[in-house]
């Protein structure tokens, strides 16, 4: 007999894309250096997760292979990197042009799986992938008009984007072998080191911050890091990898509509005009009729749900 989830999963994943739609909102309202912002988050998420770790999967740390160690410290590596550019690009330009801006690593994902595992082009694929490159131009355009400052963020968030792409490149292979807690667990682990040793050596303060400061590392570790993925993987039991992708595009929506009303950013129409564009590209582009000589590494795959917010 089949379990009856004690959620409806539609439900859940609402609460979710809420969840991670706060992220890009709390990076805001934080004071601290984008760096420092990042490595609180990834530590506390880490420090929340160890006692799972310790009661449950234990064990699992005595059969990991030093290629997958390897492995999971550079996904590590570009998962730090990926929080710096996209936390760093939010000082220079507004949530809403960051964030839908990121929103495009399924295109950077297309990319590297063509190059690596040879994903075949398909013309849904051409046709979602061009009119979110224009959606881009049409907000970096707009964007470049206000000042070259905003320019420069919606860089920053393109790089961002690239960083977590390479960031799942890296650790899709290896996220076969084990379970999805102990993975991140590592992963985390080892980007929150990345991001200590980088943080030393730039010479970023790790405090005194404000109370609000410690109050938002903590927050951020809770509902877009842990609630938000979390609840995307448990809803991957009753709902189709699919539906948690086409969900998640609902983060540049939530972000922009909180920070209208937390922030008081207004959307631009190019802003409003390309982020549709992107998102109808995307949407398109995820809904591409598999090939059947198209590998299957690429894409999302059942636990691979971990986005940017």
């Amino acid at each position: 007999m089949k379990q009856e989830p004690v959620l409806n999963p539609y439900i859940a994943i609402f609460i979710g894309v809420l969840s991670v739609s706060t992220s890009a909102i709390l990076v805001k309202l934080a004071t601290a250096p984008a760096p420092i912002i990042a490595g609180y988050r990834l530590f506390f998420t880490t420090l929340l997760m160890l006692p799972i770790i310790l009661i449950y999967f234990r064990e699992d740390f005595k059969r990991i292979s030093k290629r997958d160690l390897l492995f999971c410290l550079f996904s590590g590596i570009f998962l730090a990197f990926h929080f710096i550019l996209w936390f760093e690009s939010l000082n220079y330009t507004s949530v809403a042009s960051s964030v839908v801006l990121v929103a495009l690593q399924p295109i950077f994902a297309f990319i590297g799986t063509y190059i690596f595992f040879k994903e075949k082009l398909t013309m849904k694929a051409f046709l979602g992938g061009g009119l979110a490159i224009g959606g881009s131009i049409l907000i970096s355009w707009g964007d470049f008009k206000i000042s070259g400052m905003a320019l420069f963020g919606d860089l920053l968030a393109l790089l961002g984007a690239v960083a977590v792409t390479v960031y799942y490149l890296f650790g899709q292979n290896v996220r076969k072998r084990l379970h999805i807690m102990t993975y991140t667990f590592l992963v985390y682990g080892m980007a929150t080191g990345t991001l200590f040793i980088y943080c030393v050596g730039l010479g970023y303060e790790f405090g005194p911050y404000p109370t609000q400061d410690w109050i938002y590392f903590l927050l951020l570790a809770i509902f877009p890091t842990l609630l938000g993925h979390s609840i995307f993987n448990w809803a991957l039991k009753y709902v189709s990898t699919t539906v948690i992708s086409m969900s998640i595009l609902g983060e540049p929506i939530g972000a922009s509509i909180l920070a209208y009303f937390l922030l008081g950013e207004i959307v631009r129409w190019e802003q409003l005009t390309g982020g549709l564009i992107i998102l109808v590209g995307i949407y398109i582009f995820l809904r591409r009729p598999r090939l059947k000589d198209s590998k299957s590494k690429a894409g999302l795959s059942k636990e691979d749900v971990h986005q940017h917010g």
